[in-house]
């Protein structure tokens, strides 16, 4: 945004006289409060490149509930557990919409998409497939050997590299893992290799979507600017988009081919029977509720969602241990103590039996929640909100971050401190409002249950077997704690560390 900071200026100062002439006094006060908005552009300037942080600082200034001026878009900022609750329990189909922005509408994902359509008779018709096919708890249990043999492959790649004394890039190795577990859900193969340039291509893919997609765009801002795309994120967002659906086409069609081949000679027991097969029985039956469309959009959402968030917080959750060799000492004590009568690796029923690991997690999602401001919500209608009005259309963010780091909610908020999850009782499934990581209410993330078995096996496994130093004996002290914005907060320098065999 700084690169138009001196053309916003120019054109406000031109445009104030007419603005003051046919506006004084006309800001609803009936709006939240907030920073008073510059002609045309609004608060736009206020908000920088970390939106996050910065949305944090005029809330500290404003209130928990905060109105600005997005060029033309009101938008609304919630920023404390009681107000969130009272618009997403109290006024959750109220404020259930969507925001359609230019990236959303690239190749139409909007239309198709579970994340970003409206709540309608189609969302609900995603939602339920994906729960019936791939996210309920049977399928979950069902689907559990996959996990955890994708898992072992991980820690046998990380005892090579420990081997090799060499130095494990934590994120993109954990995406590979992640990008392995649901592809062969779905496709019964994997996408990638440890070390593949494959794994990287695919990484960069996803991250690009979640770049372009948590960036601010003049053309949502400024509708008139639309047909020209002045930052290019419409035409970035498209040309991504689309690499990424012909991947899953190729493959869709691939699948289509060998299945028609099969019925040809009578022999349909050969085929893999995974998600990909039981959803496409599904558009077999009926191509206007479920077309190929449909399913690929659907599957964009799921492994751009399921693997970058998943792998991100692992990252953020071992840059904290290893700045905290006191708390990575207990978590692996605990550890040590479940598994020292089992000569086996850590499997989804002892999750339970570690809530230290629980805790763990839970402090990273409050320190570093993978979507800051969730995605953001769209207001369906007129609704009061402690006797202030949120406009239809508005678009809602509710800032994870700022709350995570309110010193009115937790003690010593800027320290890793994961023991004060040890006596509350506290989880992350929507339900306790200081903690929502993967949303609440009908818009809460579908892939909760499936997140939270892969963070515990996958962070759990790396820190039972392995210790971990810095590569070139860097001091954790030292490390670059850096984020970058997108649709999900990345570690500005990815965590590269060298496993040490226990």
């Amino acid at each position: 945004m700084e690169y138009y900071t001196t053309f916003f200026l120019f054109l406000s100062f031109l445009l104030t006289f007419i603005y003051a002439l046919k506006n004084f006094g006309r800001r609803n006060s009936r709006l939240p409060p907030g920073p008073y908005p510059l002609p045309i552009i609004g608060n736009l300037l206020e908000i920088g490149n970390k939106p996050h942080r910065s949305l944090a600082a005029l809330s500290k200034r404003y209130g928990s509930l905060m109105s600005l001026m997005l060029g033309s878009k009101t938008t609304i900022v919630v920023s404390s557990p009681d107000i969130t609750k009272e618009f997403f329990l109290t006024n959750d189909q109220s404020f259930s919409g969507r925001v359609i922005t230019e990236f959303t509408r690239s190749v139409d994902h909007y239309k198709f998409s579970l994340v970003f359509s409206q709540t309608g008779d189609q969302w609900r018709r995603l939602r339920r497939i994906t729960n019936e096919y791939l996210l309920s708890m049977k399928c979950l249990n069902d689907s559990e050997l996959i996990r955890r043999k994708k898992v072992q492959e991980l820690l046998e790649h990380v005892n090579r590299c420990s081997l090799e004394q060499k130095a494990v890039n934590i994120g993109s190795t954990v995406f590979t893992t992640v990008l392995n577990i649901l592809s062969t859900l779905i496709f019964s193969s994997d996408f990638s290799q440890y070390d593949s340039v494959s794994s990287q291509e695919f990484k960069e893919l996803v991250w690009a979507l979640m770049k372009y997609g948590g960036k601010a765009n003049l053309a949502d801002f400024f509708p008139i600017l639309k047909p020209w795309d002045p930052q290019g994120i419409a035409r970035q967002g498209s040309i991504h988009m689309q690499k990424i659906l012909t991947i899953f086409d190729k493959l869709i069609n691939q699948r289509l081919q060998t299945r028609s081949t099969l019925s040809s000679y009578g022999d349909v027991s050969s085929t893999c029977n995974d998600v990909l097969d039981l959803l496409l029985n599904l558009k077999q039956k009926d191509d206007s509720e479920f077309s190929q469309n449909h399913l690929g959009h659907l599957l964009v959402d799921l492994f751009v969602a399921g693997t970058d968030t998943t792998s991100t917080n692992v990252e953020w959750a071992m840059a904290e241990l290893i700045r905290n060799p006191d708390k990575m000492a207990t978590a692996r004590s605990e550890l040590a103590k479940l598994m020292q009568y089992n000569n086996r690796g850590i499997e989804e029923q002892d999750i339970d039996q570690l809530p230290y690991l629980g805790a763990i997690i839970k402090e990273t999602f409050r320190l570093h929640p993978p979507v800051p401001l969730l995605v953001p919500h769209e207001a369906i209608d007129d609704v009061e909100v402690h006797g202030f009005i949120v406009p239809k259309n508005a678009q809602i963010f509710c800032n994870l971050w700022a709350m995570g780091r309110d010193p009115n909610i937790w003690s010593d908020p800027e320290k890793f401190i994961p023991e004060r999850f040890l006596e509350v009782e506290i989880d992350y499934k929507g339900r306790y409002f200081d903690l929502i990581p993967f949303g609440t209410g009908r818009r809460i993330c579908p892939g909760l249950n499936i997140a939270h078995r892969m963070l515990h096996m996958t962070l759990g496994s790396l820190i039972h077997k392995f210790d971990w130093k810095l590569e070139g004996d860097m001091r954790a002290q030292d490390m670059d704690m850096g984020e970058k914005f997108g649709l999900t907060l990345q570690k500005d320098v990815p965590l590269m560390a060298i496993p040490i065999k226990l």
